[in-house]
């Protein structure tokens, strides 16, 4: 039996809920609701400029275009399936169904300024730029502020928990968990003010960028003037040289820039989730939920290998778009209208990475008996500060001790050595006595540093 009509991507399935608001601008009604949007504000600044004689608009009929823009819904998605299907042209079909509206309320004078001299790359490229821009302010940004926020103050919260850190998957010197994971948000708040700093970029100009047909219809109009006034009424900063279409080069500096935040971010995943699997941090159990079909006991660190998944799919399509959107044969192909239709597929991928890795954040636990276990276990990484403060002190002409490394590196590489063992060493150290004190002190949950005053720089 042939099943029902079925979506293909997840995001439109499974994962819906999540990423649901992303529909409301990246979608193909959301673009075509914005395509009205752009029309009726560019007939109404048309109009009353008195172009051609057309009497400027009541502020009753102004009103009434610009709450037909703001009210597309479903009635408007219908009509426009229908007048596409007869014109085979999706912005032709936008035209149409605003030509058809204006007779409706009366106002078929100033049918003749829809879609006055414009190509259809008028219309999309701002359409575009307007659910690009409210997609990222509204969806993405406030997704990865919950996602920073959450790990901002797990940060904070283990700031001093003294950890054992490790270069090449081997033990090194003791840090914070809090100090480490005040790395990662340092990194995405950078790379936050990158993507949101980006802004969106619209042009106006015509078939290939000339304002031919303007300057044919009426020469007398500073048509550059014009159309930078209409695009930052907008909200978009204004493109002057243009071939068809508009160069997409603020999208590819965009998605760049969220491309790396998923990449910090996929990071995060895999250190999360190793510090998981050494025990470092206990998962939560959630009410009713089962980690394996077979095996009772699992928790199992799905919300962050569910993220990392979602963020290499987006982070791939982002960079498709980037390299692609960038690059148009002579006066333009037809490569961006298709990539961008995926536009809102790459950054749902994206939001769904981030709402699992908020949700993961929250049904974790640090073990701090575990953490205090691997510090007492791993003695020798205060090799590097005992043979740090002999170097000191041989500088301050308290030791004569010959190539302290050395020293450090046959007692302690390859070895595991006890604390008991340190301490004899120390005790028979040629040093001052301040120096020893402190390296007898020394412990490696004590050793390090300021890792816990730094985590201040991430607030």
């Amino acid at each position: 039996m042939t099943l029902p009509v079925q979506p293909i991507s997840p995001l439109d399935g499974r994962y819906r809920s999540a990423v649901a608001p992303i529909g409301e601008h990246l979608s193909e009604a959301g673009l075509n609701r914005a395509r009205v949007r752009v029309e009726v504000e560019w007939l109404i600044l048309l109009a009353d400029r008195g172009l051609f004689r057309v009497a400027p608009l009541a502020d009753a009929d102004r009103a009434e275009l610009r709450r037909f823009a703001a009210d597309f819904g479903q009635v408007q998605i219908d009509r426009l399936a229908e007048l596409e299907a007869v014109t085979r042209h999706d912005v032709k079909a936008v035209e149409y169904l605003i030509r058809e509206h204006l007779t409706a309320i009366g106002l078929d004078r100033v049918a003749e300024l829809v879609h006055f001299a414009c190509t259809s790359e008028d219309i999309n490229n701002l359409a575009y730029a307007l659910t690009i821009g409210d997609a990222v302010r509204e969806v993405w940004q406030p997704k990865l502020d919950a996602a920073i926020a959450a790990l901002t103050d797990l940060a904070v919260a283990t700031r001093a928990v003294p950890m054992l850190a490790h270069t090449h998957g081997q033990p090194a010197t003791p840090t914070t968990m809090g100090k480490e994971l005040a790395v990662t948000v340092h990194r995405l708040q950078r790379q936050r003010a990158r993507a949101t700093g980006v802004e969106p970029v619209g042009k106006l100009n015509g078939a290939t960028g000339t304002y031919a047909a303007h300057f044919a219809a009426a020469p007398e109009i500073e048509w550059p003037v014009l159309s930078r006034e209409f695009v930052t009424s907008l909200g978009l900063e204004w493109n002057p040289l243009t071939t068809q279409i508009e160069s997409h080069d603020w999208q590819a500096e965009l998605y760049q820039a969220i491309s790396l935040t998923n990449r910090i971010l996929h990071n995060l995943c895999t250190d999360v989730w190793t510090y998981i699997s050494i025990g470092y941090f206990r998962q939560v159990p959630q009410a009713g939920a089962t980690g394996s079909s077979t095996m009772p006991h699992k928790v199992n660190p799905i919300r962050f290998e569910n993220a990392e998944a979602n963020l290499e799919l987006s982070s791939a399509l982002l960079d498709s778009l980037a390299s692609t959107l960038v690059t148009s044969r002579l006066q333009r192909d037809l490569t961006d209208s298709t990539s961008q239709r995926n536009v809102g597929v790459a950054l749902g991928h994206a939001v769904l990475a981030l709402d699992n890795i908020t949700r993961g954040l929250g049904e974790i636990a640090i073990d701090e008996a575990k953490l205090a276990a691997d510090l007492d276990a791993n003695q020798e990484v205060l090799g590097e500060a005992i043979q740090t403060v002999i170097r000191a002190e041989v500088a301050a002409g308290r030791s004569s001790i010959e190539d302290p490394y050395a020293v450090l590196k046959e007692l302690t590489r390859g070895r595991r050595v006890s604390a008991d063992d340190l301490r004899e060493f120390i005790t028979g150290l040629e040093i001052g006595d301040a120096a020893k004190a402190r390296l007898l002190a020394l412990t490696p949950a004590t050793y390090t540093g300021l890792a816990a005053d730094l985590v201040d720089v991430i607030l």
